[in-house]
């Protein structure tokens, strides 16, 4: 990908969510919400402060993150449908997960 966020903005990739509920029932494609959950495809540079310095991202390219439900522009690039936000839309970073994708 060839695309690089400005200021503090990050790009996100939806992490796809378990299909099934705890009781074993499949829940169809229609009917799924989207996920709240991405890992950071790329992230911007950070924001400037009021005196002008910059101030780096607390998130970077590979973690997983949670986001509100109408966080972000959705975009696609190269084919693939991602999610602009600001990193302050970011509700926090998941731990203890891998942050790559299962093989199909």
């Amino acid at each position: 990908m060839k695309f690089r966020p400005l200021h503090d903005r990050v790009v996100v990739r939806r992490v796809d969510s378990e299909g099934k509920t705890a009781g074993g029932i499949i829940i169809p494609d229609t009917a799924q919400e989207k996920p709240q959950e991405g890992e950071i495809v790329a992230v911007g540079p950070g924001a400037r402060d009021d005196t002008g310095k910059l101030v780096p991202l607390d998130v970077k390219a590979g973690d997983r993150i949670l986001f509100g439900k109408w966080s972000g522009t959705e975009v696609k690039i190269d084919g693939e449908d991602l999610l602009i936000m600001k990193e302050s839309d970011v509700m926090g970073i998941v731990e203890g997960k891998s942050s790559r994708r299962k093989a199909a």
